[in-house]
């Protein structure tokens, strides 16, 4: 039998002592003297005995009105009173205090439940009052919950329920094909001579790069620079940052990366100063025709298009300043030597500054419960001193493990998408406002070309994931309610009527505005990329890095960077989105089983171990001779 209250215990325990002696006789016990009563009494009521057995047929009847039987009878009560509470007085101080212990667990569990769902992360500090004004995880307006699979989401929730108590695989916190730990680092090494091609002889001139986009953009630009430099037989100037009204970043080089260290790793293959000397440095540039525009030069251009363009200019003026440096350089084809010079930069000579290692160390500390699952060569490069000590387990006894999820669900990529996502037709007029504002190009090619349906689009694979269908995905892998999950990323669209589902699945994310106090985080406000980088330190370390769009550059460069010094121990989950909008479109007909399948094996296809294919990312895949070594056992 349930208990709902403690007066419910109470009642029950009153009302069983009293039962339990409904088989007992009413009258005294043999050898005991009944009391006498005071206000002279008449003997006990029709139907009772008197001492001795016999039937006393005297007594006035329930009926009777004299005075004399109106107080004989308040007088068997208020004797019976006293001594009903003389006999149980022993049950209702031990009821008493039974209601009290009950109210006290009652509180302490109401406490524990609150402790765990809603403050999981008390003991950490809490989102500022800044953060919550820029709208944080959430952003935007409170709008009613949108669900767009809402059978799988009810569905993936009762899943998530059975498996509280139930020990969760293993195999979702590691890689699951061994090829992986047959990849070794091997950029930084020094290549035999027959490989060597570098240059020899004084520089051709000097090459300056101001590179544009957030964080990740600018580290391409600057790897690609490095090759260039090298190609050009060139000196390269400490690359500059563009300030963008996107990302609204002041900083430059030395704010984000230690310069000594860029400096001193790549003194072996180019040469590197701080600033042009006193002769070059007052030089009108544009004037004498030596800046370089993107303009200037094809998407994924190929060496002998610097040779033929930008060569003769460095010779002649000394100088090429290469303005707003976007994805100039092709990885395919490309001399050996300036492959692997992308790499070495990318992976060995980029380092942050110890302000953003320190405040790096600070999150991912905290997100593991204030230890180190473990203490890797990801963390060693990405946190240099700064790196955790070994410890396998946290100071409550759990293992320390989290996953970090990059959520790509900002409102320029769902507008620029052309998708729709459940939000009716409020949500249309909004994001073709967004368009027609801010992708002015875009809605004049749409003019001019044939339109697809969203629909359509989403069965492409050109819609992003909204949270929803990343928090599907991973209860479909069968990553527990309780898993610490770190989400990455800026403002997600529609705030916190998209994010419902994912939090309501998983309660246990965090960002780096509510880890961190705002003491902590007000030195990283107004830079957009210093803030990036803590997101990419805090995914590169991860035990488990889950992406939603797989083109996005700090998915790809964390990815390669996780398959660069992970030894075959840093699960990256990349979904298939065409797979996966073709599994979602049978929502309404899937069972739970079913969807399980589906998606594990389309993130088991994501996960085979490849070497770089022709023309692909080398800093995504650095798995191929230039960049890393393969080793057989």
């Amino acid at each position: 039998m349930l208990i709902s209250s403690p007066f419910e215990a109470l009642e029950i325990l009153v009302l069983g002592s009293l039962m339990g002696r409904q088989g007992s006789p009413r009258s005294p016990r043999p050898g005991i003297q009944k009391p006498s009563l005071s206000s002279g009494c008449d003997p006990p009521p029709l139907g009772r005995r008197v001492p001795g057995g016999e039937w006393n047929k005297s007594a006035p009847t329930s009926g009777s009105k004299s005075e004399p039987a109106k107080v004989c009878v308040k007088g068997v009560y208020a004797g019976k009173r006293q001594n009903w509470l003389h006999r149980h007085l022993r049950t209702i101080v031990f009821t008493l205090g039974w209601i009290g212990l009950m109210f006290v667990f009652d509180s302490c569990m109401v406490s524990i439940v609150k402790y765990t769902l809603i403050s999981k992360n008390a003991s950490l500090p809490r989102e500022s009052s800044e953060s919550k004004e820029d709208g944080g995880i959430n952003g935007g307006d409170r709008k009613p919950v949108i669900e767009m699979y809402s059978q799988l989401v009810n569905s993936a929730s009762a899943s998530l329920a059975k498996k509280v108590f139930e020990e969760e695989p293993a195999s979702l916190w590691e890689e699951p094909y061994r090829e992986a730990s047959q990849w070794k680092p091997c950029a930084h090494r020094t290549l035999p001579s027959n490989h060597e091609e570098g240059n020899a002889g004084e520089s051709n001139g000097y090459i300056i790069v101001s590179a544009n986009g957030g964080l990740n953009q600018q580290r391409v630009a600057i790897c690609n620079a490095v090759a260039v430099a090298s190609l050009l037989n060139a000196t390269l100037v400490l690359p500059r940052f563009l300030y963008s009204n996107v990302w609204k970043d002041p900083s430059q080089f030395g704010d984000i990366y230690q310069e000594e260290c860029f400096v001193k790793t790549l003194e072996d293959d180019i040469e590197i100063v701080k600033e042009l000397p006193p002769a070059l440095r007052f030089l009108n540039i544009e004037a004498i025709g030596s800046q370089i525009t993107d303009a200037d030069l094809d998407k994924e251009a190929k060496p002998v298009d610097y040779i033929r363009t930008v060569l003769p200019l460095l010779l002649k003026n000394g100088v090429v300043h290469f303005l707003g440096f976007g994805n100039r350089l092709g990885f395919d084809p490309l001399p050996f030597h300036l492959q692997r010079l992308r790499c070495k930069c990318n992976f060995h000579a980029l380092k942050f500054t110890p302000k953003i290692q320190k405040v790096g160390a600070l999150l991912v500390s905290r997100i593991r419960k204030f230890k180190a699952a473990r203490s890797t060569m990801i963390d060693k490069q990405l946190l240099g001193n700064y790196a955790p000590i070994r410890n396998s387990l946290s100071p409550d006894g759990e293992t320390s493990r989290y996953l970090a999820l990059h959520l790509r669900f900002e409102e320029d990529m769902v507008a620029y998408s052309q998708c729709e996502f459940g939000g009716g037709e409020s949500e249309r007029k909004e994001l073709q406002a967004y368009r027609e504002s801010h992708f002015p190009l875009l809605m004049e090619r749409l003019k001019n070309s044939k339109q697809v349906s969203p629909t359509e689009l989403r069965m492409l694979g050109r819609c992003p994931l909204t949270p929803e269908e990343a928090a599907l995905v991973l209860a479909g892998l069968g990553f527990k309610r309780s898993t610490h999950i770190y989400l990455a990323g800026s403002q997600v669209y529609g705030g916190e009527s998209r994010m419902r589902p994912l939090t309501g699945l998983y309660p246990n994310l965090v960002t780096k505005e509510t880890l961190l106090t705002p003491s902590e985080l007000s030195p990283f406000r107004n830079f957009s990329s210093q803030l990036a980088a803590l997101d990419f330190i805090v995914c590169a370390t991860a035990d488990v890095f889950a992406m939603t769009d797989s083109g996005s550059q700090l998915s790809s460069l964390v990815s390669g960077f996780r398959a660069y010094y992970g030894g075959g121990q840093a699960p990256t989950l990349r979904p298939n989105k065409k797979r996966l909008a073709a599994i979602m479109s049978e929502n309404n007909t899937m069972d739970w089983n079913n969807f399980k399948y589906r998606v594990r094996k389309m993130i088991e296809e994501g996960q085979k171990v490849r070497a770089r294919k022709f023309g692909r990312s080398i800093y995504r895949q650095p798995r191929c001779p230039e960049c890393m070594c393969k080793s057989y056992y």
